[in-house]
């Protein structure tokens, strides 16, 4: 049996006023029209809601039983208005946030320490994965990608470009000599992503092609990861392309070939239209938008090295 919404607020409000009159002037209708809704509701129930007496009401034991039950449901939505209100001028509540693997595990876990002491009322749910997740489907709240999205209707604002580089352990070139030119890379041991990189990185072994006619190079080793890469680049495996916040996290890593441009993803931070109000999506997106910048990225260090070269 579905009960009617508008019908259980009338009777909380004949029951907590204590008479139709007095019900009645409360919700600015008529008494008989109030009278036939309380009928239609006791009809439904198949159970009678009030004894009329001589000083006004008084409930039967199945009409305080619903009593009880509209008062809970009345102070439930009461603070869950209070809630809403107080979250349109404080910030509070869960974000679920996804980005890539490498990105989210390593510069942008970083920056949340400071996010979450600017605002300790709301919580982050970090969900990294290098397939992109669908917020239309509210799989995940907002996203940083590492491309326009495809939604049309998806709101985006640009962040800082990331720029991959080709890097190396000092361990690795001491032993092998450090490339000059890019055809130099066919005496190298390379260390690529795996045959099928997602969307979000499409691009990345582009080690494998640079400077080389024919076939692409043969990779000593394949990860489909790129924090995998780094940690095979660190530990001297080979050479590999790695995005420039995460040679700078690495600290391990040298950049080589420096002066040859290698692909530059477009960033960006996105939320579906429906949260465009929200403001604990506002407040995360502007924090994103201030330190996701060039030079917090390393790009302009890597860059003015790159021309020095």
């Amino acid at each position: 049996m579905q009960l009617d919404w508008e019908k259980l607020r009338l009777f909380h409000c004949v029951a907590e006023a204590g008479s139709f009159t007095e019900a009645a002037r409360r919700l600015h209708m008529s008494q008989p029209a109030l009278s036939r809704q309380i009928q239609g509701l006791e009809t439904q129930l198949g159970a009678k809601l009030f004894h009329r007496h001589a000083r006004g009401l008084a409930m039967t034991h199945e009409g305080e039983q619903l009593h009880d039950a509209t008062h809970e449901m009345q102070d439930r939505i009461e603070r869950t208005q209070q809630g809403i209100e107080f979250s349109r001028e404080r910030p509070t509540g869960e974000i679920r946030l996804t980005t890539t693997v490498s990105f989210g595990s390593t510069w942008l876990a970083r920056q949340l320490k400071d996010f979450l002491e600017l605002y300790p009322d709301i919580n982050v749910d970090l969900m990294l994965s290098d397939d992109d997740l669908d917020l239309s489907k509210r799989e995940a709240d907002v996203a940083i990608r590492f491309h326009a999205p495809h939604q049309s209707d998806h709101i985006q604002k640009a962040l800082a470009p990331v720029r991959y580089w080709l890097c190396a352990s000092p361990d690795y070139l001491e032993k092998h000599g450090t490339p000059q030119v890019a055809e130099d890379l066919d005496n190298h041991r390379l260390v690529a992503y795996g045959p099928l990189a997602p969307n979000p990185i499409r691009g990345v072994n582009w080690i494998l092609d640079v400077g080389h006619s024919g076939p692409p190079r043969v990779p000593v080793l394949t990860v489909n990861n790129i924090f995998g890469l780094l940690q095979a680049a660190e530990a001297g495996v080979g050479i590999a392309a790695l995005p420039s916040y995460l040679v700078d996290f690495s600290g391990k890593v040298r950049p080589i070939l420096t002066h040859m441009q290698g692909p530059v993803f477009r960033t960006f931070f996105v939320y579906p239209p429906e949260l465009r109000t929200s403001v604990r999506v506002a407040v995360l997106r502007d924090f994103i938008v201030k330190r996701m910048t060039p030079q917090a990225l390393d790009t302009a260090r890597l860059a003015s090295h790159a021309t020095a070269a």
